[in-house]
């Protein structure tokens, strides 16, 4: 732990050592303690921001965040949106109409550097960028982090330095120049095995890795299918004017209710399309056309349509500092 971390901190981060989803059994066991754990890292943490994706999991968080603060009189902290520049449109979208709908602070984590290459040389994701165009700060991250001996890498999210780059480095990056203490992520136990050992409340501490901070991570004890629970039953009846009080679940965005089309919830329109998982436009795909509440949570993987989501990678890159 790095000895200058924040010591006015007071959390507990053995929160949810041991435990599954199985020790939150009803969607109520988990709202509550997804609102135990906003409130206090809003409370706890002086810099706090919260990791938005557009995905349904950052979304969610988002949306606790918002109540919390509004139920407890706290202020929302920014979002961080990574723009590794290979983004689905509708991603981008979204994010700017919810940002906008929410008068919400968002902050776009950029790596720069790749991106002014990028753009500069008209490349297109799988095209190889030269190491040695970059800038010694990429430079270090390659040669001297993570060991890469090669003279070019593919523009392409789904690649231990892509990804490492346009996300864990311009995370960081962003975290480091805007002091922020604490980041709350989306992340969930169910989703990944390199995220079943998480806490409620994890150190980020190793300042030879990334600047120091912890992760407040508040829906770890939902499902898939719990997730979409809180939207159709909680969260679009909180927030959309006119939808069922009671809740409704819709087959489609013909489904639903009369008056509200897709661009009135907060769930992106590529959901209702039938991805389940939301990565870069060249690296997800989809295998169905139901929307994804809908599809086969029990036998089919969540994240199946990614081509990033292999246990080695994430896991390395969960060491870098990544989510």
């Amino acid at each position: 732990m790095a000895d200058d971390f924040p010591d006015y901190l007071d959390v507990d981060y053995t929160d949810g050592e041991g435990e599954t989803p199985a020790d939150y059994p009803a969607i109520e066991d988990k709202i509550e303690k997804a609102i135990e754990v906003t409130r206090r890292g809003l409370e706890q943490y002086h810099t706090p921001a919260v990791m938005w994706t557009g995905g349904k999991d950052s979304t969610l968080t988002l949306y606790f965040i918002k109540e919390v603060a509004e139920r407890f009189d706290l202020e929302v902290p920014p979002a961080v949106f990574i723009d590794h520049y290979q983004h689905f449109d509708e991603i981008h979208d979204f994010v700017d109409h919810w940002a906008d709908e929410w008068d919400l602070d968002v902050v776009y984590a950029r790596n720069e550097d790749v991106g002014a290459y990028v753009d500069d040389h008209d490349l297109e994701p799988g095209d190889d960028i030269p190491v040695a165009e970059l800038s010694e700060h990429n430079q270090h991250h390659i040669r001297d982090l993570l060991e890469y001996e090669d003279d070019t890498f593919p523009f392409l999210l789904d690649t231990y330095v892509g990804n490492h780059l346009l996300k864990t480095v311009a995370l960081n990056d962003t975290l480091e120049e805007h002091g922020i203490d604490g980041v709350i992520s989306g992340v969930r136990w169910d989703e990944q095995e390199a995220r079943a050992d998480e806490t409620f409340f994890s150190a980020r501490h190793d300042p030879d890795i990334y600047p120091p901070h912890d992760r407040i991570q508040p829906i770890l004890q939902f499902e898939e299918a719990a997730v979409w629970d809180a939207f159709w039953n909680f969260v679009v009846p909180d927030t959309v004017e006119g939808y069922p009080e009671e809740g409704y679940v819709p087959q489609g965005a013909d489904d639903l209710p009369e008056g509200i089309t897709v661009d009135d919830v907060p769930i992106s329109p590529k959901y209702f399309a039938g991805f389940r998982s939301l990565g870069s436009e060249v690296s997800t795909d989809k295998t169905t056309k139901e929307p994804a509440w809908l599809q086969d949570m029990e036998n089919t993987t969540e994240r199946a349509g990614r081509a990033q989501d292999k246990e080695d990678l994430m896991e390395r890159l969960r060491d870098l500092g990544y989510m």
